[in-house]
């Protein structure tokens, strides 16, 4: 039991090794990506949704 854990261990150090870990400017920029790109999506689901309610109000009877 103490050999498998060992073993696991030295893969997990190995495998650790093989790792690329990306910059620090690669990370803000991809960072800044995800950031911007999930605003424009909130913007254009904020923007569907105030669309569809106008719609819907203007459909059924108040």
């Amino acid at each position: 039991m103490a050999l498998n854990i060992k073993a696991y261990i030295e893969e997990v150090r190995q495998e650790w090794r093989h790792v690329h870990w990306p910059t620090r400017q690669e990370a803000v920029r991809l960072t800044l990506i995800v950031i911007g790109l999930s605003l424009i999506l909130a913007v254009l689901l904020g923007a569907f949704d105030y669309l569809f309610t106008i719609i819907i109000l203007n459909i059924s009877p108040a």
